[in-house]
């Protein structure tokens, strides 16, 4: 970082779905090679899933940062830079709905929803099923989500979703 380069940081937000495997490969990776530093904060239920896929260590090796899956003490210091740009990939339903009714039960969602509606932008990649997107309440989510200047990448476009991240930071 003595280099006079400017790094920017990208919070990235995961929820516990089926591509826990791919984020280290599809995301993380490419946007370190884009220059960005990714902070990451997992829920507890994907620290869980990422720590039973091997992943926890690799990506603290490849960030250079710790990964979180709890929330601090008052007293501890903040393990993450601060954030330009807030990735949320992969989103499950559970995390939208919350993230849209501004619900913190966790570090990643706190973070988030603190977030929305901020100068720091949000990005979220949602990951769900069909079955989520019929329930009566999602489209509500979705709209309450975009009110609040929240940009949704769709189908899973890992690619769109750093190249949004990266257009709302210039």
């Amino acid at each position: 970082m003595g280099d006079g380069c400017v790094t920017r940081v990208l919070g990235l937000m995961c929820s516990a779905t089926f591509s826990v495997p791919e984020v280290r490969g599809r995301l993380v990776e490419p946007a370190v090679e884009r220059g960005w530093t990714v902070a990451i904060t997992l829920t507890p239920n994907a620290f869980t899933w990422f720590e039973a896929a091997g992943e926890v260590e690799p990506l603290r090796e490849l960030t250079g940062l710790p990964v979180r899956g709890a929330s601090r003490l008052p007293t501890e210091p903040r393990p993450h830079p601060v954030v330009d740009c807030y990735l949320w990939a992969p989103a499950s339903a559970n995390s939208i709905a919350k993230l849209a009714l501004g619900l913190g039960d966790n570090q990643a969602l706190t973070t988030v929803s603190e977030a929305i509606g901020s100068p720091t932008p949000v990005v979220v990649l949602p990951q769900v099923s069909e079955a989520h997107t019929r329930h009566p309440a999602w489209d509500g989510h979705i709209a309450a989500l975009r009110a609040g200047g929240v940009e949704l990448v769709p189908d899973m476009a890992w690619d769109l979703a750093l190249e949004r991240a990266e257009r709302v930071t210039r």
